[in-house]
This record gives C-alpha cells, structure tokens and sequence, in this order.
C-alpha cells in the first residue's frame, strides 16, 4: 500500500492519502491509513491488519507539468497531447508546498479522474532569500541555517548556501540534499 493507491471499501472506491506501517512490540503489524472517498471527497483514518484481504483498483500514471495555482485549483499539462486538469488542494495534500511552474509530476489516474500526484523524489530550487555566513557559526555547532527558494518553501540549509544558489530538496521530508553545481 502506496500514496495514490485505490482501493474498494465498504461499497466504495478510497484513494489512500497517507500510510505508516506499525509494527507494535506486541500484538501484529498494521497499517494506519488514510483514505479519501472518491463518491464524497470525506477524508478518513482507518487501520488495516496485516491479514485483511483488499481489493485494490487499476490505475493509470501520466506524466504532466505543472502549470500554476489560481487560488483554488493547481493545473497539469500533458506536455503530448496539451491536455489540462484541474486539481483542488484536498487532492494533493501537503505536496502543494514542493510545486513550482514547470516541474513534471505523475498524476494518479482512475478513468478520467484525477486522484492525486506523485512528486519527484528530490525537487531543484533556487534560494532567493537567505542569511549570509557569518565567521564563526560553526564554532557554536549551529551548522544550518533558514533559507526561501523560489517556490516560497522555507528549507534549513548548509551555511555554505547563498542567496542564488540552486539546491535540492527532498520531497519526503522537505530537507535540504544537496546543492547543484552551475
């Protein structure tokens, strides 16, 4: 079980939204999800054990770009054919803060709707806002420091970053990976 994986519940189709697999001391492991209605759109957690049986739905991976966010809908292109969807904030969940114009995504599909994206797994972005290196913080064992990149993302970064330098970022955690050489 995967972000973006659909399954068939209670009469209903459920993407799962976000997963954390539990093994406790005692007892057997589960998996404590949550997943969203496709009917309804409502959001709830449930635990699955590790001997329940799922049926799990088909569903089609597109590659798209990200174009912009109006306010309310994030939209993706297919850099093929040129067509456009729209998706809304509750769709993508917490992954809206890695977005920036131009980068390419994979669109979970069921049929014709949209069911939520899955990010790179390391984004690059360009620091436009950060503090300059002072001598001597290394001194005191505080090595990081607050930085902005271009999508507005606040990141801890290497006191070595500068305004301007381009930088990878994971998208599972938001850290700071590495930075590009120009």
């Amino acid at each position: 079980m995967r972000k973006g994986t659909v399954i068939r519940y209670d009469g209903d189709l459920w993407v799962v939204v976000d997963f954390q697999r539990v093994s406790p001391g005692k007892g057997s492991s589960f998996v404590r999800t949550k997943i969203k209605s496709m009917k309804t759109g409502k959001v709830v957690e449930n635990n699955f054990k590790s001997a329940e049986t799922l049926e799990f739905e088909d569903v089609q991976y597109k590659k798209m770009q990200y174009l912009f966010n109006d306010g309310t809908l994030y939209t993706f292109m297919d850099n093929q054919t040129y067509e456009q969807i729209a998706m809304g904030k509750v769709d993508i969940g917490d992954d809206t803060q890695y977005l920036k114009e131009g980068i390419e995504v994979t669109i979970v599909m069921h049929g014709d709707v949209p069911l939520t994206i899955q990010l790179p797994n390391k984004i690059q972005y360009k620091v436009i806002e950060t503090e300059p290196a002072v001598k001597g913080d290394t001194a005191s064992g505080n090595v990081t420091k607050d930085a902005t990149v271009d999508n507005g993302m606040k990141v801890r970064v290497p006191i070595f970053i500068g305004e301007g330098d381009e930088v990878m970022i994971s998208t599972f955690d938001g850290s700071y990976v590495e930075r590009v050489s120009k």
